[in-house]
């Protein structure tokens, strides 16, 4: 998390910057005059990077491809400066993406789908109101007149899930951040930076100019969708003066659902290891909410141990790092361990991994430290249960979302969700994953032209090590250094899993499925999606060859 609060640049790896320019003539309701064709920049090998010149052409293009937007499109993810467009291949090809981005551009400005309407209730008692209207010249009540009297528009999220990015051509004030951010910016907090206004769905660190709160639930986990602010909404001020009572206060938002009387527990956690969090295929679709597909970090290894006990592949297992886990079964189970290599004891005799084997109730399961590989995954029959966040049990490290961390103690139910018998011995030769040299695939990432060709070929040429940093959001590796051609600020972008983002320092970090969903630092290449299991499992002290994709 960006120790200065949300800024429209910088990453989760970055510090506070300025502001990005003072849109101009945006209009609130759809599409801008002077629509731009936009420069299409590669993304891996799932992904294209639309790139346009302004914030209002980034709110005119983005209108336009939700109002076409074709099957196989995942995600739409306006930024900054451009539109990630995020595809499944498997529906539609990255050739057809660009084919219709470019059609979308080219064709006669149809008239927008009408923008959905917030309205915000804000109190206009922030604790730089004052602070503020002095150093615009003017009095705290016109300042507060003049931002509720504003025709809003969510341009773009990031930073945290349901912080939304609001511009207006009504507000053409560049206020700037904090010198020195706060440690605690409250739940429903109302700022101000550069050109935006933001509200603040749960407490976090910030530097933005706090004018006002908000009782609004900004970030609700069991709405659908759970963020009130979408890219594109219109955002209507409504003004409670501070000495108004409008009912019940809004409770608490938390990062899950309120919960249910729980079910009996199959298992109980003795000892979690390192770290063991419930983990199934992620949330893809929720990048525009601010939302990281989150979810098993080695998919394919999660998938066979869900298929060895009889689940869907997509059922919530746990993620074990590095092993060291224990826990006691409550009843009569049946599972699987996957991915990392280790001893695997059940009441104290050794089983198989990629086998799937009963777990007897009052028994103690011991996924020893592996010895290969970074993470193993516990599969048991039936699903572990967890309340859904945007669909999906996973836990998120950086944003907070889903169940938290399993800890001594955490009690786990079955989901129930068992689909087949438990399969016939798998004969597949299983192997421990290759931990010590990898060969990673890269596909181009849309700032290549940023670096100089002497880091082109370092990062192909060299043998990277993976650093004692590296974690479910990202990756920093050890090498050399990568020189930019290109030092300037980058405005926010959006992000994905195996982007290599390349900070000042030249060290690249790839960016893992709790990473941030934007960021500014340059993307050089993108992990190709069929090599990102396989970096799943690399360790502190793994080496790295990188390789272009076929």
């Amino acid at each position: 998390m960006v120790s200065g609060g949300p800024v429209p640049r910088g990453s989760a790896h970055g510090g506070p910057v300025p502001g990005v320019p003072i849109p101009s003539g945006a209009d609130p309701g759809g599409v801008a005059p002077g629509d731009t064709v936009p420069r299409l920049r590669p993304f891996g090998d799932r992904a294209v990077l639309a790139e346009v010149d302004t914030l209002d052409d980034v709110l005119a293009l983005h209108t336009r491809l939700q109002s076409t937007r074709p099957p196989g499109v995942i995600d739409l993810v306006p930024a900054a400066r451009t539109v990630l467009v995020h595809v499944d291949p498997a529906r539609l090809t990255l050739a057809a993406a660009r084919g219709w981005l470019l059609d979308t551009s080219a064709a006669a400005s149809a008239p927008p789908r009408p923008a959905s309407v917030v309205d915000l209730p804000i109190t206009y008692d922030g604790a730089d109101l004052h602070a503020v209207a002095a150093l615009l010249g003017m009095s705290p009540d016109a300042l507060a007149a003049r931002h509720a009297a504003a025709a809003w528009t969510v341009a773009f999220t990031g930073f945290a899930p349901g912080f939304g990015y609001l511009v207006s051509p009504d507000w053409t004030l560049d206020v700037p951040r904090l010198t020195a951010p706060r440690t605690r910016v409250p739940q429903g907090a109302v700022g101000l930076a550069g050109a935006f206004t933001g509200a603040y769905p749960r407490e976090t660190p910030g530097g933005w100019q706090l004018i006002g709160t908000t009782a609004a639930p900004l970030f609700d986990p069991a709405a659908d969708p759970p963020a009130l602010l979408a890219p594109g909404s219109r955002v209507r001020v409504v003004v409670v003066p501070a000495t108004a009572t409008i009912g019940a206060p809004a409770p608490a938002q938390s990062s899950t659902p309120p919960a249910t009387p729980p079910a009996a527990p199959a298992l109980v956690v003795r000892d979690p290891g390192l770290r063991a969090t419930v983990q199934d295929l992620g949330r893809p679709g929720h990048l525009a909410e601010g939302i990281a597909p989150a979810g098993a970090a080695d998919r394919g290894a999660l998938r066979t141990a869900n298929r060895l006990v009889g689940n869907p592949e997509a059922a919530a297992g746990i993620e074990i790092a590095l092993g060291g886990f224990r826990a006691t079964a409550r009843a009569d189970l049946w599972v699987a361990v996957t991915g990392a290599w280790g001893p695997v004891r059940i009441g104290g005799r050794a089983v198989d991994p990629y086998t799937a084997v009963p777990w007897p109730a009052g028994e103690e399961l011991h996924i020893d430290w592996a010895a290969h590989g970074a993470r193993a995954y516990l599969a048991v029959r039936g699903g572990v249960e967890a309340p859904a966040v945007a669909r999906s049990r996973s836990t998120d490290s950086l944003s907070g979302l889903g169940p938290p961390a399993l800890a001594a103690g955490s009690a786990l139910a079955l989901a129930g969700e068992a689909v087949a018998p438990v399969p016939a011995s798998d004969l597949h030769p299983w192997s421990p994953p290759d931990d010590t040299a990898l060969e990673v695939a890269l596909a181009p990432g849309p700032r290549a032209d940023w670096f100089t060709p002497a880091a082109h070929r370092a990062l192909f040429d060299a043998v990277w090590t993976v650093s004692n940093e590296a974690d479910r959001v990202g990756i920093r590796l050890d090498g050399p250094a990568l020189a930019r051609i290109r030092t300037a600020e980058l405005p926010s972008e959006g992000m994905l899993p195996g982007a290599i983002q390349v900070p000042p320092s030249g060290q690249p970090v790839i960016l893992g499925p709790d990473g941030p969903v934007t960021g500014g630092y340059p993307v050089i290449a993108v992990v190709a999606d069929d090599s990102l299991d396989a970096l799943a499992q690399a360790r502190p002290g793994t080496r790295v060859r990188f390789r272009h994709t076929r």
